[in-house]
């Protein structure tokens, strides 16, 4: 059977054994679960210094079914297809070096498929699973691309009370965006992450251990300690927020190499009414031969939307940033309206070598509960020879039930 046979029989298998779950307990007619679809048609469009044009025009699917087996005890399967309309782009699983690269390649495959167990403040969840920690700086599930990373992992949460929380979660795989056909398309790890948070009257608080180590990826095997802080407050008319954050990171596991790193952030904004203010910081240090990593984030969320900076410079990098946005949920045609531009000042880490500047824009319109219109930007313009200037245009319709 050809890989991409496999990769349909099993999802059908999958599916079928979800799909049927009503069925195989007739007994709990009461609860006849949650159907999961959404859908996303995209346009991308990257023109890049050096590299021919690349226009990718790509369809994913998402269909699952979440269901109560008994009380306290529930399972969820979801399958995932992406499927190339145009396919004039490199993927790095359909490699074309003279091309400009756009990371959605074809994919059939089982996202999710977990058992959940919730009793009082209790949880555990396992299997393959979506985690997104924080803002997903450092865990989170590329969300903006059409694959998704999702985990092979057993998540153990314990809520003490309203204010404190506990997480740990053991991968064993992490499941990449790139797909079941990339070489790199699976990490096989043996990682530990362990989160606190706490809500006081001086803010959020949440402490985090990441200890991570991967077979097939060893240059990504590392252990990270953090502390990350934010605020909100109200001053009517006005909205305030302010937030930071500081990590240590070195070598663990397979690590080829030994290294002490640190990351810092730190953020402020303003709300009034449907405006928003925003100013930003960002450091991840580089000691020359490598940059701090975060191999597990949702990383198109940060250091710009073009995506030049996916893996850190070996001289780390310095990312100054200022946003404004502006959002109408009151609107004459559609549910809301959101409009956001954002500035990106780059450089090394230590500030001294300047990296370049990016503009971001975005426009989301949801048009109801159920469909959304976006279109986005994003221009960079290189000033080291390292990161060639580029421009990436997308236009997108979403569909969730």
């Amino acid at each position: 059977m050809s890989a991409i046979g496999k990769k349909c029989f099993a999802a059908a298998a999958v599916a079928s054994m979800v799909l049927c779950a009503p069925g195989a307990w007739a007994q709990n007619q009461a609860n006849a679960g949650d159907l999961i679809v959404d859908g996303r048609l995209r346009y991308e469009h990257v023109d890049q210094d050096g590299l021919a044009d690349a226009d990718a025009v790509t369809l994913r699917l998402r269909l699952g079914y979440e269901r109560e087996l008994f009380e306290h005890f529930k399972v969820l399967g979801e399958v995932e297809g992406v499927a190339l309309i145009s396919d004039d782009f490199a993927d790095t699983v359909r490699t074309r070096p003279d091309q400009a690269v756009v990371l959605d390649p074809e994919a059939l495959e089982v996202n999710r498929l977990q058992a959940q167990w919730t009793h009082g403040g209790l949880g555990a969840t396992l299997g393959r699973q979506r985690i997104i920690l924080n803002n997903a700086r450092f865990v989170g599930n590329v969300g903006f691309r059409q694959n998704e990373q999702t985990f092979d992992a057993l998540r153990l949460a314990y809520r003490a009370n309203e204010n404190l929380n506990f997480n740990y979660i053991y991968v064993d795989r992490v499941r990449r965006i790139l797909g079941d056909d990339s070489p790199n398309g699976e990490w096989r790890s043996d990682s530990h992450i362990g989160q606190v948070d706490l809500k006081t009257e001086f803010g959020d608080f949440s402490g985090y251990g990441l200890l991570l180590d991967f077979e097939n990826a060893a240059a990504q095997s590392t252990q990270t300690y953090g502390l990350r802080w934010t605020r909100t407050i109200a001053a009517d008319p006005y909205r305030f927020t302010l937030g930071a954050e500081a990590a240590t990171q070195s070598d663990h596991g397979n690590s080829p190499t030994s290294f002490d790193l640190n990351y810092y952030a730190a953020n402020a904004g303003a709300q009034r009414g449907q405006w928003r203010f925003a100013l930003g910081g960002e450091v991840l240090e580089g000691n020359g031969a490598r940059g701090f990593a975060t191999p597990l984030a949702t990383l198109h969320a940060f250091q710009g939307w073009a995506d030049v900076f996916l893996s850190t410079p070996a001289d780390g990098i310095r990312d100054l940033n200022g946003t404004v946005s502006w959002a109408n949920e009151s609107l004459a045609v559609g549910r809301s309206l959101t409009m956001t531009a954002r500035y990106h000042d780059f450089s090394s880490g230590d500030g001294e070598v300047d990296f370049g500047s990016e503009i971001d824009a975005v426009a989301n319109w949801r048009v109801n509960e159920r469909w959304a219109i976006e279109a986005k930007a994003a221009f960079f313009d290189g000033d080291d020879p390292r990161f060639a200037d580029r421009d990436k245009i997308w236009l997108a319709v979403e569909f969730s039930l």
